[in-house]
C-alpha cells in the first residue's frame, strides 16, 4: 500500500464509519480487497485501483442529497490536494463517475481495465446475502415499504429516472440486482457472480413462499 492510498484510506473510513444506508466504511472495505483480488487476474494499474475502490463512494447522489455525478470532483480535488500526479486523480475521477449504475436500459461506458475491476467489485457486493442485506438496510433508512405486491419493476431509460425512484425493495431486485450478472465486465467477477445470483433468486423464491403462506 502507498502512503497516497493509506492517505486516502484512513479519510474514507472517518466519512462513512456511522453510515446506515449500506454504504458503510465496511463496504467500501469488502469493494477494495475484491479489487485487489480481481487484479491479480485481470491486471491494470493496482494503485488507481485502490484509489478508485476507496473513493468510488466518495459523493453519490444516494447519500449527497440527490446531486449527480458528483463523485469524481470530490476524488479529484481530494488526491490533488494530497500530492496525487493529475493524470492518475484524472483517471480515479473517471472510474468514480462511471462505477455507479445508472438504470436497467442505460448502457455502462467503462473504458479502462482498472474501471472495469472496481465496478465489478462494487456490484458483486449489491448481490448475493450481503447484497440483499444492504439492499433491505438502505431501504429501510430511506423509509421504502419492503414490498408492494401491487407495485411492478420499472426498467428505467435514464440515469435520472432511476435516481430518483422511490419502489420498494423487492423492485429494486428486478430492476438492479438480478441485472447485475450479466453486466460484470472481467471474467474472474462473472465466476463469482453466477454463485451469488443463484443465491438472489432463491431468497425470493423463498421470500414469495412465505408472503404467501405457502407451507
Amino acid at each position: 500500500m502507498t502512503e497516497l492510498v493509506s492517505k486516502i484510506k484512513s479519510h474514507v473510513e472517518g466519512v462513512f464509519k456511522h453510515d446506515a444506508t449500506g454504504h458503510d466504511w465496511y463496504h467500501i472495505e469488502r469493494v477494495y480487497k475484491m479489487a485487489i483480488h480481481l487484479q491479480k487476474s485481470e491486471g491494470g494499474d493496482i494503485e488507481t485501483i485502490e484509489l478508485a475502490a476507496l473513493l468510488h463512494d466518495i459523493s453519490d447522489h444516494k447519500m449527497n442529497g440527490g446531486i449527480l455525478n458528483a463523485g469524481g470532483n470530490v476524488a479529484y480535488n481530494l488526491l490533488i490536494d494530497l500530492g496525487c500526479n493529475e493524470s492518475k486523480a484524472l483517471k480515479v475521477k473517471e472510474i468514480v463517475d462511471g462505477v455507479s449504475y445508472k438504470g436497467a436500459n442505460v448502457a455502462d461506458n467503462m473504458q479502462s481495465i482498472e474501471g472495469k475491476i472496481v465496478q465489478d467489485a462494487d456490484r458483486l457486493d449489491a448481490i448475493g446475502a450481503i447484497g440483499i442485506a444492504r439492499a433491505f438496510a438502505f431501504g429501510g433508512n430511506k423509509d421504502r415499504p419492503m414490498y408492494l405486491p401491487d407495485s411492478k419493476p420499472e426498467m428505467h431509460d435514464s440515469f435520472e429516472i432511476y435516481a430518483n425512484s422511490k419502489s420498494h425493495t423487492i423492485n429494486h431486485f428486478y430492476e438492479k440486482l438480478l441485472l447485475l450478472k450479466d453486466r460484470l465486465n472481467t471474467e474472474s467477477a462473472v465466476k463469482i457472480g453466477s454463485e451469488r445470483h443463484t443465491f438472489m433468486e432463491n431468497y425470493l423464491q423463498q421470500f414469495y413462499n412465505e408472503w404467501n403462506t405457502k407451507i
